[in-house]
């Protein structure tokens, strides 16, 4: 490993984003320690990766789980030896209208990109202390910034995310980095855990100009490469010519 090569840890990194951001960084020379559900893919993308010669790993992870995300952290301490940066991918986006009263799917969503990205900020936030350093990155939305129809909780836990990151920049002090990454639309399987059929035809057109999944990786890429005396606190990365 060179001497800026960091041990990073990615939730969510089974697909889209997080897969995207775990090939870049182990292609960076950074040693990545991979989290999410479904671990079949998580040692395919680790075999794929240490076979191009990067340095990788895997942990199953439910980021609604506070103490499996403190194992997941820990894992990444036990494998690379400390955990510099914290990618708090992982996020669900099951829209409805709010009269569908589809609370089950409201809760769930509240769980994954609120309640997830708080655990993960938990977890990693005292060695991080310890070690005298560390960088938050945590993947937000355009649905930070704008609400839009059917999108009223899944906006308001990205609202949620943005406040929290603003406010663990503002404590942290010197040595802890924060970056908000706020993706327009992008390719990835989001749109996949939607039920409601008007919906679910609705994100059809939406999502009709997306990015690849590559330029927001390339965005959390650009943050982490800068001098520790700078700390990039907000990109948001849309299709150009996009106002989505």
């Amino acid at each position: 490993m060179t001497r800026t090569s960091k041990a990073v840890a990615v939730t969510g990194a089974s697909s889209g984003i997080g897969e995207a951001t775990a090939r870049r960084l182990a292609a960076d020379g950074h040693q990545v320690f991979l989290g999410a559900r479904r671990a079949g893919r998580l040692e395919a993308l680790v075999e794929d990766i240490t076979a191009k010669g990067g340095a990788a790993a895997f942990q199953e992870l439910d980021v609604t789980d506070a103490a499996d995300m403190k194992a997941f952290v820990d894992g990444a301490r036990r494998k690379f030896g400390r955990i510099d940066v914290l990618v708090n991918n992982a996020g669900v986006m099951p829209l409805s209208p709010l009269d569908a009263l589809r609370t089950d799917e409201w809760d769930r969503m509240i769980d994954v990109n609120l309640r997830g990205v708080l655990h993960g900020m938990a977890a990693a936030l005292p060695p991080m202390r310890a070690q005298g350093g560390g960088h938050f990155v945590n993947i937000a939305s355009v649905g930070a910034y704008e609400v839009s129809p059917t999108a009223a909780v899944y906006c308001a836990t990205k609202f949620a995310v943005r406040a929290v990151s603003e406010g663990l920049r503002q404590e942290s002090g010197g040595g802890i980095r924060v970056t908000l990454v706020s993706p327009g639309v992008t390719e990835s399987e989001l749109a996949d855990g939607i039920r409601d059929p008007d919906a679910r035809a609705a994100m059809r057109t939406y999502r009709s100009v997306a990015l690849p999944a590559a330029a927001i990786a390339d965005a959390i890429a650009y943050a982490l490469a800068q001098p520790p005396q700078v700390d990039v606190n907000e990109i948001v990365v849309r299709p150009a010519g996009s106002a989505r």
